[in-house]
């Protein structure tokens, strides 16, 4: 905390002189304490602003991707990274910008994953993961959908997985017109222990009852399917 001076009178101030100063060199003498003084002062009110604007590291950083099913384009060719973030501050700068998922057109996503860490199957980090699968009804994308996805989001990158945080490659939503879908990716299907409590943490987050069961697919199990459904490798 900056002190500052008691205010005092001339006569004060003569006391405190040296007699053998000449008034010129007292004067010189009193400046140059205004000075360091006020000098003080305005460093003590510049590290003040400077802690206003003191960001909140994540222990991550993180990447926003969009996809739009634009079908004259390839797959990869319709899919972008929108911006990447590793504060706090810059997460809710860049999520207050962009489209709510229940406002996106049919056909379109948003992923968010580790910085590095592309959101497809063929990614080193994805390959050898899988996903636990959130299917959200259509009558539910205007209650439910943007307040599971945010939950979703704040699970990721508040580390809520503790020591399987990382195990947690991201997280994909799917804004489709028979039904939406919200999954959390995993990097390896075989650390079954990890897989399945990042699904009960997953499913406690999202406040879904206890009957409401959601799946853990293998992405080769997805890739080698042979009808339009994919067997659950484990349930929560």
């Amino acid at each position: 905390m900056h002190l500052w001076p008691d205010e005092r009178s001339d006569r004060d101030y003569q006391l405190d002189r040296v007699p053998s100063e000449t008034p010129i060199e007292a004067a010189a003498v009193e400046a140059g304490e205004e000075k360091e003084e006020a000098s003080g002062a305005a460093a003590a009110k510049l590290d003040t602003d400077d802690l206003k604007y003191i960001k909140h590291p994540l222990q991550n950083r993180w990447a926003l991707w969009f996809f739009k099913n634009d079908k004259t384009k390839t797959w990869a060719a319709n899919l972008r990274c929108v911006s990447t973030f590793d504060t706090v501050e810059d997460f809710w700068a860049l999520y207050n910008h962009i489209q709510v998922a229940s406002r996106l057109q049919s056909g379109c996503d948003y992923s968010l994953f580790k910085d590095g860490v592309e959101p497809m199957w063929e990614d080193p980090f994805n390959k050898t993961g899988g996903r636990w699968l959130i299917n959200i009804q259509k009558q539910q994308r205007h209650s439910d959908l943007d307040r599971f996805w945010l939950e979703t989001l704040l699970c990721l990158i508040g580390e809520a997985f503790e020591e399987d945080s990382d195990e947690v490659c991201g997280a994909v939503i799917n804004v489709r017109s028979k039904g939406d879908k919200i999954a959390i990716w995993t990097h390896d299907c075989k650390n079954s222990e990890a897989v399945i409590r990042i699904g009960r943490k997953f499913k406690e987050r999202l406040n879904l009852p206890p009957k409401f069961v959601i799946g853990y697919q293998a992405h080769t199990d997805t890739m080698s399917k042979s009808g339009s459904t994919t067997k659950n490798r484990f349930s929560v």
